[in-house]
């Protein structure tokens, strides 16, 4: 497989510190990547129980891992507590068909710390010194139904008597091309225990699959405690792997990183010593590991016996031979020391842990509680671990390469039509076990969040989505992996322009680069999702589909379905992009013509909403309209985040910026009275507002007119509003559900808080009635908005039937405060993150670990879903962080973000703090 040339081309204005990161995935295994079946069940033609054999096609997994950018060669933990059946050398979890909600991972392993070079990385795991009960997990969560919880690794009692050990990986760069590794174990259980630690340092497989391509090499050096690695492109890397604390020398132990098809199916190997070689070897004395002590996969094997209640630790540094001379870091270490792990090694590990607390100091709120920090730090620390190196290259894959042949169905299966993907790019994973791939729209998420610790890996973020390897030419962006054809939300836009203003309002090319291919995007979505012209939208999926009696890509009778959600998001896809506009017709005039394009196009998507049948005027909200081939037209009167949706977009645009018939000419001002729309009736809608400086237009999809009625709704804590934010499905429909008949099939949708009853879109798909960050995210940004517009004396009651009034920015922070409360310690010392399980809401090892899910209980707030989906649920830092939403809200000069005129440039931290974190 060929190096990409645009991730060259990334490197070439990309510090050399981030040559090396957290780039390792935590599961390749299950994936579409790997799936050469004919089916495409990709969980089962590459289960867990293959990966420790077979070598890998496009990635490699492990745990507390790090990789060059290239995802050449890998370095990471295996550890074997003398019980289990087979090395822990990656995260053990249960395929979408094993588990009764899904895929899960069953394991307990934290991100506590990182800088954004990953010059500092600190991760934590709990591993248990019994046998781990791999069987037990797949029985008995495949016998419950989805009326059941699921079944955690701590109810199996593997924890009791703290029968475990603590196990950390630090790292810590001396030198771009220079990485200290610490690693520490601690047994927690009252008798002494011995337990395996095994680093262990290999390539990716990529000569498997074409002839010709030269195999690199893993080889025991110097005193038998030195691994050296030659790769053709990587160069020359060396492995000193120090004494255990006894003085001790680790047992080298060499394989090859190819697959035993002995093992796996029976046929002739071509190495004695293939993938699982050490596995064998260590587990069961199998001879499988090379006397000569050379591969392409190697471990250093420690035996570390450890007393109750004490620690050991080992230290490992790899670099390039001979170190790196002529840099001030380089000197300061001395490159001639005779002993690369001595006392330097300790010196950098506590420099780049005091740089860190340096940089997060920076970042922290001056009114933050050490409480909000600790959940700050951790969740960008799980924001940085979740970058992966992410190659794919569709065209290949479909047809085969080298010695794969791929079933016939591939070629007009998944993602067949996509032929121009080619991705090998360092991308942020919404989860790097369950989800260890991009999602284009949780990526505008995570790029909001990013943009306060590492702007410019934020902008690359969204920039590589529009780029020509990934964006379709028709202009469509890929979905994720699992379907690349699947419609996300459109939220780069936004996400766009919250990382410039976040970023300072500065990097107006960014700006101008993502705008012109974020136009292409646009033009699709009025071509594809409203081929009608009727100026409202559909799009199927959205990510919202459980919130739907059925599934909306594939309808279940004939006829046309009109999303208020979909409508929304194109709505406020116009808004980003008309501020996108405004921005950059300052500098450029030609600019301001598309500035009436966006206005356009948003006073007639505002016209359609509510006026063809999606507003309830009754009900006082917004339905999903099924049009029937008769001419009938079905409201799905379901109370959910598809009707929340439109009273999100809302912004405040001076008269300086319109003109309404000067600066942009007169076109516009015909165009509105073509379409029915006057002055007045901006007035008597309530969007023709005195702002500061003059009359503004307020532009909102919901007619401010009755903001109140469905913010009555949406802030009482019998429908929408929970302690923990604001839930996916109103809690009304507990006891009112929605049925719906559709020749002859009943559908019905009720409030299910926790997770998902139902396998409509996904064995875990959990978003029926939990808080999720995304949405709630963009309620407390547009409650900003609304109140820019309405004014000071504008208020709602807060929450409804509480009797107190309050301004819109106020109920925003409430919201944020909600949200953030998810992982606060209660009056009892519990944070509601944690559930049930009062180990980890209580024992000191475990409660101040901090776990970010995908989803979280609309009345609990306990964690649903992926425990380490720290993507788009990172936003909690966002909130949290100096210049975040808290941050801003607490200011009471605060009166929102002047978009178009008043280019305010906020700094994102002490750029020597920030320059720091990054070096």
């Amino acid at each position: 497989m060929r190096d990409a040339g645009h991730l060259e081309e990334g490197l070439d204005t990309a510090s050399p510190w981030y040559r090396w990161g957290p780039y390792l995935s935590e599961r390749a295994w299950g994936g579409v990547r790997e799936d050469y079946s004919a089916d495409g069940d990709a969980w089962q033609y590459f289960p867990h129980d293959h990966a420790r054999s077979r070598a890998y096609r496009w990635n490699d997994d492990g745990m507390a891992g790090v990789s060059d950018v290239f995802g050449h060669l890998n370095l990471a933990l295996a550890l074997w507590n003398g019980r289990d059946p087979i090395l822990k050398e990656r995260m053990f979890g249960l395929t979408n068909s094993e588990g009764n909600h899904g895929e899960d991972v069953k394991e307990y392993w934290w991100y506590l710390d990182a800088l954004p070079s990953s010059a500092w990385l600190r991760w934590r795991y709990h591993y248990p010194q019994a046998a781990y009960p791999y069987q037990e997990l797949i029985d008995v969560n495949s016998g419950r139904s989805k009326l059941e919880p699921e079944y955690e690794l701590l109810d199996t009692g593997i924890f009791d008597e703290d029968r475990y050990w603590i196990v950390e990986v630090h790292y810590a760069k001396a030198e771009p091309d220079d990485i200290l590794m610490r690693i520490v174990v601690r047994n927690q259980g009252p008798d002494e225990a011995t337990l395996h630690v095994l680093p262990t340092l290999w390539f990716r497989n990529d000569w498997s699959w074409d002839d010709g391509v030269e195999r690199p090499t893993l080889a025991a050096a110097g005193d038998g405690t030195t691994i050296d690695a030659s790769h053709r492109a990587l160069g020359e890397y060396r492995l000193h792997a120090g004494p255990a604390p006894d003085g001790t020398r680790p047992e080298l132990l060499f394989c090859e990183n190819d697959t035993n098809v002995t093992r796996l199916y029976g046929e002739p190997g071509e190495t004695p010593y293939p993938k699982d070689g050490i596995n064998d070897h260590v587990v069961a004395g199998a001879a499988t590991v090379n006397p000569a002590q050379t591969g392409t996969k190697a471990a250093a094997w420690y035996r570390l016996t450890v007393k109750p209640g004490e620690s050991a630790e080992v230290h490992l540094r790899l670099r390039r031979p001979g170190g790196v001379a002529g840099t001030a870091t380089a000197l300061e270490l001395g490159p001639a020391e005779p002993d690369p792990l001595g006392d330097a090694f300790a010196a950098t590990m506590r420099r780049r842990e005091a740089e860190a607390d340096v940089f997060y100091g920076s970042l922290r709120r001056t009114d933050a509680t050490d409480e909000e920090a600790r959940i700050m730090r951790q969740a960008f620390a799980g924001m940085l671990w979740c970058k992966q190196y992410y190659a794919y290259d569709v065209a290949r894959w479909l047809k085969g390469d080298g010695r794969v042949t791929p079933p016939a169905e591939r070629l007009t299966g998944r993602n067949a039509g996509w032929k121009h993907f080619d991705a090998a790019d360092i991308l942020s994973m919404p989860d790097k076990w369950e989800y260890p791939w991009f999602a284009a729209w949780d990526l505008a998420f995570h790029a909001i969040t990013l943009a306060h610790i590492d702007p410019a890996f934020a902008k690359y973020q969204l920039l590589v989505m529009c780029r020509e390897w990934f964006q379709d030419p028709n202009g469509a962006l890929p979905a994720y992996e699992w379907s690349f054809d699947d419609v996300n939300p459109p939220v780069h836009a936004i996400a766009a322009m919250g990382v410039w203003e976040i970023d300072g309002r500065r990097d107006t090319e960014f700006l101008k680069r993502i705008f012109h291919k974020l136009l292409i995007n646009f033009t699709w979505w009025l071509n594809r999702q409203d081929a009608s012209g009727k100026d409202v939208f559909s799009g199927g999926f959205l990510g919202l589909d459980n919130l739907s009696a059925f599934d909306r890509s594939h309808l279940p009778v004939a006829g046309e379905l009109e999303q208020s959600d979909a409508t929304a998001w194109m709505y406020a896809y116009c808004l980003a992009m008309l501020r996108m506009a405004t921005v950059l017709a300052e500098k450029d005039p030609a600019y301001k013509d598309l500035m009436t394009t966006f206005l356009e196009h948003s006073v007639r998507i505002t016209a359609a909403i509510n006026q063809r049948g999606l507003w309830n005027e009754d009900d006082g909200f917004y339905y999903d309209a099924l049009k029937l081939p008769d001419g009938t037209s079905v409201p799905l009167r379901i109370h959910s985040m598809v009707g929340l949706l439109p009273v999100l977009p809302a912004v405040v645009v001076p008269r300086v910026a319109t003109e309404l018939g000067a600066a942009l000419g007169k076109h516009f001002a015909r165009f509105l009275a073509a379409a029915g729309v006057t002055s007045e009736d901006l007035r008597l809608r309530g969007s023709l507002r005195d702002a500061e400086g003059g009359n503004a237009i307020l532009m909102s999809l919901l007619p401010p007119v009755n903001l109140k009625r469905v913010l009555r709704e949406a802030l009482s804590e019998d429908d929408f509003l929970s302690p923990y934010g604001l839930r996916a499905l109103s809690r009304r429909h507990r006891d009112q559900p929605f049925s719906i008949e559709l020749e002859g099939v009943t559908s019905t949708v009720d409030y299910e808080p926790g997770e998902s009853t139902t396998n409509l879109f996904g064995g875990n798909s959990n978003w029926r009635g939990p808080v999720w960050f995304p949405v709630n995210y963009l309620f407390i940004e547009s409650m900003r908005r609304w109140d820019e517009g309405m004014g000071d004396t504008f208020t709602v009651e807060f929450p409804t039937g509480s009797g107190r009034e309050m301004r819109l920015r106020d109920v925003a922070a409430e919201l944020a405060r909600r949200l953030v409360s998810i992982w606060l310690p209660d009056e009892n010392g519990r944070r509601p993150v944690y559930g049930p399980y009062p180990k980890l809401a209580q024992d000191p090892e475990w409660r101040d670990l901090l776990f970010f899910h995908e989803y979280f209980h609309g009345d609990t707030g306990a964690g649903i879903g992926a425990s380490h989906q720290t993507g788009w649920t990172g936003l909690v830092a966002h909130l949290l962080c100096r210049g975040g939403t808290l941050d801003r809200l607490a200011d009471s000069e605060y009166r929102g973000v002047r978009e178009f005129d008043d280019l305010v440039k906020e700094g994102n931290g002490d750029p020597q703090l920030q320059e720091a974190g990054r070096q």
